[in-house]
C-alpha cells in the first residue's frame, strides 16, 4: 500500500539508547470504517506504517483510538467487528510488531467473557518488539451516550486486574490512557507516580460526527491539544502524546465523521516537540527524559510535594 503523508520529526542522529529514553511514532491518517473491509484496509494500512517507522528508527508507533475498525460504530457493529486480544487480527498487529522491530499500540474493538458474560471494550494492545502483548488497556471513562451504548467500562471486575500499570519499552516507563481520558489530569498523574515517563494517548477528537439518533454533533469536539496536553505533561514531569485522526472517515462510502487532525508530543517542561496539520502525517519525536532539568528553582517537583491525605474525592451538589 502506497501512502502519500508528511514526516515531522524532533529527532537526534540517533535513536535512545535502551533506558535513555523512546523513539516515538504516531500515524495520524484517514480512513474507512465499520466493516470487515475496513479492518483489512486498516491492517495493510498499519503494516505498510510499520515499515516506514522501523525506516527511522522508532521503537514506539502508536495509532488513534479505535484504529483498526474505525471509531464510527453501532453496538451492533462493535459486536460483529471485535474480537480477542489473540484474535487474527491483533495477531497480525503482533506479527507487524516482531517483523519490524518495534513496539506497536494498536487500538482495537475487544471482545472478552468477564465476570461470566461476554463484553466489548474500547482497547488498546500494546506489543513489544518480540511480538509479546505487555498490555491490553480497556476503556475507563466512557464519552458521552453512544460510547456508554457500544462498550462496557474497563476493570469493574477484579478478574481484570489493575486498571492503571506501566509497562517498558526500550526500558521506558509507559502508560495508557484512551481519548476523554486525556481530560482527567488524575489519570496522567495516576500513571505519572507509578513510574510512567510517557503517557500515550490514543483519540478520536472530531470536528464532527453522526451520532446513533442520527444528528450531527452541534459542536467541534475541544481541542485539548494544546491546552491540557501540555499541562499534564508540565504537572507530571513526564511526556504526554496524543494520538489522532485526520479527515474524514466513511462507512460503505458515507461519510459518518472528520476529524481535527491534532495528533501532537509534549515535553516534560510543557513544550511541543511536534504537532501535526490537519492531514497525513507520521509524527516522530525523542523522548529523553533527561533532557529536562527541574521546572522550578531549587529542585522543587510537584510530586514530592504532593498532601494526598488533604484531598477529597466526594462529590458535592
Amino acid at each position: 500500500m502506497d501512502l502519500a503523508y508528511r514526516l515531522h520529526s524532533f529527532l537526534r542522529p540517533t535513536p535512545p539508547a535502551p533506558g535513555e529514553g523512546l523513539r516515538l511514532g504516531i500515524w495520524q491518517g484517514s480512513g474507512t470504517a465499520a466493516t470487515p473491509e475496513a479492518v483489512t484496509e486498516n491492517l495493510e494500512r498499519l503494516e505498510t506504517v510499520c515499515g516506514l517507522a522501523a525506516a527511522q528508527g522508532v521503537q514506539l508507533l502508536a495509532f488513534p483510538e479505535l484504529y483498526l475498525s474505525g471509531y464510527i460504530v453501532t453496538p451492533e457493529l462493535a459486536r460483529r467487528l471485535a474480537e480477542p486480544v489473540d484474535g487474527p487480527s491483533l495477531q497480525r498487529v503482533a506479527a507487524a510488531a516482531r517483523r519490524h522491530g518495534l513496539a506497536l499500540a494498536c487500538p482495537y474493538p475487544e471482545r472478552a467473557r468477564v465476570a461470566g458474560e461476554e463484553r466489548f471494550y474500547d482497547a488498546i494492545a500494546l506489543f513489544g518488539a518480540d511480538g509479546a502483548l505487555l498490555r491490553n488497556y480497556r476503556k475507563t471513562h466512557l464519552w458521552g451516550p453512544d460510547e456508554k451504548l457500544c462498550w462496557s467500562p474497563g476493570y469493574l471486575h477484579p478478574q481484570e486486574g489493575e486498571a492503571f500499570t506501566v509497562q517498558a519499552v526500550n526500558g521506558i516507563g509507559v502508560g495508557l490512557l484512551n481519548c476523554y481520558e486525556a481530560e482527567f489530569p488524575e489519570l496522567t498523574r495516576n500513571l505519572a507516580l507509578r513510574g510512567a515517563k510517557l503517557v500515550l494517548i490514543p483519540t478520536a477528537a472530531d470536528t464532527w460526527a453522526l451520532l446513533s439518533n442520527g444528528q450531527r454533533t452541534d459542536r467541534p469536539y475541544p481541542d485539548v491539544s494544546r491546552t491540557l496536553i501540555p499541562a499534564h505533561a508540565f504537572g507530571n514531569d513526564c511526556f504526554v502524546a496524543y494520538a489522532n485522526r485526520c479527515g474524514e472517515e466513511t462507512v460503505n462510502g458515507t461519510v459518518m465523521a472528520a476529524y481535527l487532525g491534532n495528533s501532537i508530543i509534549c515535553g516534560p517542561h510543557g513544550d511541543v516537540l511536534v504537532a501535526a496539520r490537519p492531514e497525513s502525517t507520521l509524527l516522530l519525536a525523542d523522548c529523553i527524559p533527561s533532557d529536562y532539568g527541574p521546572s522550578h528553582p531549587a529542585g522543587t517537583r510537584y510530586h514530592e510535594d504532593l498532601r494526598p491525605e488533604l484531598y477529597s474525592w466526594e462529590r458535592r451538589s
